[in-house]
């Protein structure tokens, strides 16, 4: 006898479908269990082999727990804003909203067919109205939030403005940018635009200058993950690094608590590692050199400050901003011509390509705090602008890509760290450098025969007392660039007066992504909404015109799904009470460092 799989599989299907059989509700009876999947972005081609082999493992766990008496939550949705819908609008004009929801339509037959237990009543899709509302309203929660790092919470703006009527800057202890301390006197003095100036250093979503991967051919910033050897994954078009003003998340305000909340995760070691990796704490100090013959300082953080009698030279990352101050008029041309050379590198290229060794003398010489000694400064792209200070003291002796560095170019190399016994080789004879994580102290001043620990803690105490230093904490982590000059993304809830962003009252949500006659950038470069035909506020003051990134409507999709048809709410209290965390997800480990981290600073 034949089994005709197929007509029972519909007759099932349609049973499950007809019956809601999968629907789930809030049941105090039961023990609760939720199973999340990562929702797909809705592609023309359809599921393909990757989704399913998530999404059925998922699937086979759910059933089994409804099996052992479990009230279980399964829900499914879709990332539906995202840039090949853009592509595909500017090339044949059809609307990102017309191929989304055919692709969806395509995506939910397949799906279907597949047979899983979701609770299709649950759908959500990023590019919804009533879903994307919810990603504003958290937006506006961040721009009218700091960071106080008293409590380690996030604060009103307004608490922050009483903070600073009453004691000027000094007040408060917040995660905030690099800017001038101000009295409470000055504070006052300042008008309505030369206020929110100085909070836009405060909040936890700003707009501030920012490196980015620009993209002329796709007219928008790119991540780095969408940046492979200078070109856009997606097209293979030429990308550059260039100054933009951009939105940034301030995440760095949370990692510590994204450090140690780690440790209470129920995740793999291998996803935490990753994570705690991504962070970076490093604990150290920041020590000043003076530039000789000039009114500068160069500021450099480092884990290691009893190394530096080893600091043979000195190396600036090719965005740094005293480069041009301090480069000679005779080293001028060539520093202009490698700046030029390296800039279309991604941060991940620079870290990665080890073996590729480049760099030039800027002419300019460093003097060394604690010994007078001159020490050259060269700019190269192994340097960082994004961490720490965007300058390092080169200690070549310990540290490999400063040995390949030296070696390169014919710098000293000078052993400051050995251990007890150890027979002394002339450096020249080395093949690399040495890890000095322990040891004695040589070739050091005043700190030689100390052990590391006692070296670094006597190198910080003597740099504060000369103010020539400090300890200090750094993190790899960025803040995180949250804007694209694309049209197919959630619209930001930002209005502009006097030049300075304003968040939108919440009665005004969703404000909904309007019509444009083309998707593509306008003749002078505003992004595509600056198209729209009367892109502002009833006042009319202009509304922004950048979207939000891919990764907005993705940070807090399983909180939707707990209560997705709440009109007032982003979810409610007894369904937040109810399902709590999840229980189960199902994911890629290539999201370790992005969905998944983003997720974690959304929920905190």
């Amino acid at each position: 006898m034949d089994y005709n799989f197929a007509a029972v599989e519909k007759k099932w299907q349609d049973y499950w479908r007809s019956n809601k059989i999968y629907k789930v509700a809030i049941d105090q009876s039961k023990p609760k269990y939720y199973v999340l999947d990562m929702f797909p972005y809705p592609s023309g081609a359809g599921l393909h082999v990757g989704h399913p082999l998530g999404y059925i493992a998922s699937d086979i766990f759910a059933r089994f727990k409804r099996l052992k008496g479990f009230n279980v939550l399964h829900p499914m949705g879709y990332d539906a804003y995202g840039l090949p819908a853009e592509q595909y609008a500017i090339q044949t004009g059809t609307h990102p909203a017309i191929t989304t929801e055919k692709n969806i339509a395509r995506y939910r037959e397949q799906l279907d067919k597949i047979g899983f237990s979701y609770d299709w009543d649950r759908e959500v899709r990023t590019s919804d109205p009533d879903y994307y509302k919810w990603t504003q309203w958290t937006f506006i929660q961040l721009f009218n939030s700091w960071y106080n790092k008293k409590t380690n919470c996030a604060e009103p703006i307004s608490n922050l403005i009483l903070a600073f009527e009453k004691g000027g800057s000094e007040a408060v202890q917040a995660a905030c940018s690099e800017h001038d301390a101000f009295t409470s006197a000055e504070w006052l003095q300042k008008d309505e635009t030369q206020q929110q100036q100085t909070l836009m250093f405060y909040r936890l979503a700003y707009l501030a200058d920012t490196m980015v991967n620009w993209c002329p051919a796709l007219g928008t910033v790119l991540a780095n993950d969408e940046v492979n050897e200078g070109l856009s994954v997606r097209g293979g078009h030429p990308v550059e690094r260039k100054s933009m003003k951009q939105w940034l998340l301030r995440i760095t305000a949370y990692s510590e608590r994204l450090l140690s909340g780690l440790d209470e995760l129920d995740w793999s070691d291998s996803i935490k590692d990753i994570q705690r990796n991504w962070i970076g704490k490093s604990v150290g100090g920041s020590v000043r050199f003076e530039i000789e013959g000039q009114n500068e300082l160069i500021e450099v953080f480092t884990t290691r400050p009893d190394t530096i009698f080893g600091a043979t030279f000195m190396v600036l990352a090719p965005e740094h901003e005293l480069i041009d101050k301090i480069t000679s008029a005779a080293q001028k041309p060539v520093v202009e011509e490698y700046k030029q050379r390296t800039k279309n590198r991604s941060e991940r290229e620079r870290m990665t390509e080890v073996k590729r060794i480049s760099g030039e003398f800027t002419g300019a010489y460093a003097i060394n705090p604690l010994n007078n000694k001159r020490i050259p400064v060269w700019v190269a792209d192994y340097v960082l602008m994004g961490y720490g200070t965007g300058a390092i003291m080169a200690v070549p002796a310990h540290d490999s890509r400063d040995f390949a560095f030296a070696r390169y170019f014919d710098l000293p190399i000078i052993q400051v760290v050995s251990q007890p016994g150890e027979v002394l080789t002339d450096v020249k004879d080395w093949e690399e450098s040495y890890d000095a994580k322990e040891g004695v102290l040589i070739n050091s001043d005043f700190i030689n025969g100390m052990h590391v620990k006692e070296a670094i803690a006597s190198i910080l105490e003597v740099a504060a007392q000369r103010k020539i230093g400090h300890s200090r904490v750094n993190y790899r982590l960025r803040d995180a660039i949250f804007s694209r000059q694309r049209y197919w993304g959630e619209p930001f809830p930002i209005y502009y007066k006097n030049g300075m962003p304003y968040a939108l009252n919440e009665d005004e949500l969703p404000l909904e992504l309007p019509a444009v006659d083309a998707y593509l950038p306008t003749e002078s470069g505003e992004p595509p909404l600056a198209r729209a035909k009367d892109w502002q506020t009833k006042e009319g003051y202009p509304l922004e015109t950048n979207t939000m990134p891919g990764f907005a409507g993705s940070s807090g999709y399983y909180l939707r799904y707990m209560d997705p048809n709440n009109k007032t709410e982003y979810f409610s209290k007894e369904a937040n009470e109810y399902w709590q965390e999840v229980d189960l997800y199902m994911g890629g480990a290539e999201h370790a460092t992005g969905h998944l981290i983003y997720a974690r600073f959304w929920n905190m």
